[in-house]
């Protein structure tokens, strides 16, 4: 997560500042139009039971109304595990007595609508403040390793439904790209903002 933290911050500190000042917003103030980004996010997901682990979230934002935009997003994240197991028709010591390995894939996808109070907070024009609300649902995978013959579902506690929360912001760096962070009820991101006006 620090060589992932660490990139990131090179790359803000290395985009150009050659591009136009004068349109340092992709936004119209008097339009609230806050679409056609690209957002590339990376956080810690919260799915299964390998919560913590460092998550990639994608979404394109488009204007639907004055200070409001619909997203379609879909994120990824994998992990891998041990589980120690035996065959219990087996007397302990068993060959079948050992750690199995297993791994672990989440893709949520679905769709998160954004409202921005940069209006009603008068933000500058290099900010965007928001809140939002996601749903969708989570692809989860979980394969296990040969032999296994134990409850393949010990694992299984991620929900199928995503619904989440959020609040957020946004950096214009230059007219082009930003940086946002997202606190969310389940994935929180840091990522570059990529708007395509």
């Amino acid at each position: 997560m620090k060589r992932l933290l660490v990139c990131f911050l090179l790359v803000w500190f290395v985009m150009p500042s050659s591009f136009a000042q004068k349109n340092q917003k992709t936004k119209n103030a008097s339009t609230g139009a806050y679409g056609d980004v690209l957002n590339i996010g990376l956080g810690i997901n919260n799915y299964g039971f390998y919560s913590g682990t460092p998550m990639l979230m994608l979404n394109y934002e488009f204007d639907v109304a004055k200070n409001f935009t619909v997203a379609p997003f879909i994120g990824i994240y994998a992990a891998s595990g041990r589980y120690y197991w035996g065959n219990p028709a087996k007397p302990f010591g068993d060959p079948s007595y050992k750690y199995y390995s297993y791994n672990e894939l989440s893709i949520p996808i679905g769709a998160k609508g954004t409202y921005y109070f940069d209006e009603i907070l008068n933000a500058g024009s290099k900010w965007d403040f928001y809140g939002a609300g996601s749903l969708g649902f989570v692809y989860r995978r979980v394969s296990w390793e040969n032999g296994y013959l134990g409850n393949t579902l010990a694992y299984s506690n991620a929900r199928s439904l995503h619904l989440d929360l959020h609040i957020g912001t946004e950096y214009r760096i230059n007219s082009k790209y930003g940086m946002f962070l997202d606190l969310s009820t389940g994935v929180s991101t840091i990522g570059l903002a990529v708007h395509l006006k």
